[in-house]
């Protein structure tokens, strides 16, 4: 009985202490992360072939989608309600910058994601480059991105990419302010951007 209780003990610290490193930077979540920049460091290229760093992400507040131009439908959706919602919350695109991210660069290059994103949208810059540099700061900014084959006797064959499916929130500042949510109420998703262009 004794052992019993000592192995409870035992179990019951583990979790305080897990809990303590979470509270205290350990688990490096987006909320604890706030206090600085959030993601990495990147130089990629943006649609236009232009460089683009994380000095983007510094000027405006901004919101960051990742995902890939194949996307048969949570990208296409989430593109064209992100266009809607900065059409409302700042109709003249000078408070709130917009990006969308492929986590697919092998088959999204810049002309590729130039001429996705701009049937959607003319407020909405994507980012692609090299694909080693492009997963290095999907990784940074802690995104989950999976290359699913579609047919498994094929695994090098076509593909789909499982990935997460939230717009990121920065301040100006580059710090993590909060998400949006795969069909998030559209008020609530406006709410959001109202205040992060009121945060700055």
């Amino acid at each position: 009985m004794r052992s019993v209780r000592i192995a409870v003990w035992v179990a019951v610290l583990i979790v305080a202490g897990l809990l303590g490193w979470f509270s205290f930077g350990g688990g490096k979540s987006p909320e604890v992360a706030a206090s600085g920049p959030y993601g990495v460091p990147f130089a990629l290229v943006s649609q236009s072939g232009q460089p683009i760093s994380e000095q983007a992400f510094r000027s405006k507040p901004s919101a960051v989608f990742f995902g890939y131009t194949h996307c048969p439908d949570v990208c296409p959706t989430t593109l064209f309600e992100l266009n809607a919602w900065l059409q409302k919350v700042d109709p003249d695109g000078t408070k709130l910058n917009a990006y969308f991210v492929t986590v697919d660069p092998e088959r999204d290059t810049p002309a590729i994601m130039d001429q996705y994103v701009s049937n959607v949208s003319k407020r909405i810059t994507g980012i692609s480059g090299d694909p080693a540099k492009v997963m290095d700061m999907v990784k940074g900014f802690r995104v989950y991105a999976k290359k699913v084959p579609v047919d498994d006797k094929q695994p090098n064959g076509d593909y789909t990419m499982d990935h997460t499916a939230s717009v990121f929130l920065l301040d100006s500042r580059g710090r993590f302010a909060g998400t949006i949510a795969y069909e998030e109420d559209p008020d609530v998703a406006v709410k959001k951007l109202e205040n992060l262009v009121k945060k700055g």
